[in-house]
């Protein structure tokens, strides 16, 4: 049977996991509970640079604000991220398209950026800090680059969006496949007192972790 959805997923976890026999269907109950298992594990990797397949680089015009929000109707309107991966800002020159990129060295830490003295320096940018608050994240560039003159690009890792439905299509690469099903099952080993997680399973999920690893890596 092809796994093309969560409901797929879901069904062929819990029969690894000796919760299902073949040609059984989940109740109402277990199925919600699987699904919030699911979507709880692709939020956890989200974290992981490596559990993700690329990277995106969002645009916008600076204005000359001390910082940008970056989040879900952020002044960058993308899934709020966990870290910032690369940055740099683009001079903007009338021979398009000659237009230059300088890169933002990456400041790791609040205690970092709090050591600058002049916040509000507005000159050539040099430096970059990303606050991962909750729900919007902020990046402080500095020193603050005029209105007008840059555009501020960030790179961050692509999001995995979490399912909506048990019906949806699977948006992913296919090597996602037996990474989801094989390491569900082993989450929902721990939810099933009564289920049985054989070791071939486990070997499964981990390989299959090993190899995204490999194949994600840049």
């Amino acid at each position: 049977m092809p796994l093309t959805t969560p409901q797929d997923l879901i069904s062929f976890s819990l029969r690894a996991i000796g919760i299902l026999g073949v040609g059984q269907t989940a109740l109402a109950e277990d199925f919600q509970d699987a699904f919030s298992a699911l979507n709880g594990m692709i939020g956890q990797w989200n974290v992981d640079r490596w559990m993700i397949y690329h990277e995106i680089t969002e645009s916008i015009s600076t204005t000359g604000a001390l910082y940008y929000t970056v989040g879900d109707g952020g002044d960058f309107d993308i899934p709020r991220p966990t870290r910032l991966e690369s940055a740099f800002f683009r001079q903007l020159v009338t021979s398009v398209p000659n237009q230059i990129d300088f890169p933002l060295q990456i400041l790791q830490s609040r205690e970092d950026y709090n050591m600058i003295a002049l916040k509000t320096l507005s000159t050539f940018p040099i430096y970059i800090f990303y606050d991962a608050a909750y729900p919007l994240g902020k990046v402080y560039p500095w020193p603050l680059p005029q209105t007008g003159l840059y555009e501020l690009h960030l790179t961050f890792k692509a999001h995995l969006a979490q399912f909506d439905s048990y019906v949806q299509s699977l948006n992913l690469p296919p090597e996602y496949t037996e990474v989801l099903w094989t390491n569900l099952a082993i989450r929902l080993n721990a939810i099933y007192p009564g289920s049985s997680l054989s070791p071939a399973t486990t070997a499964l999920a981990k390989a299959s972790i090993s190899r995204l690893f490999t194949a994600n890596a840049q």
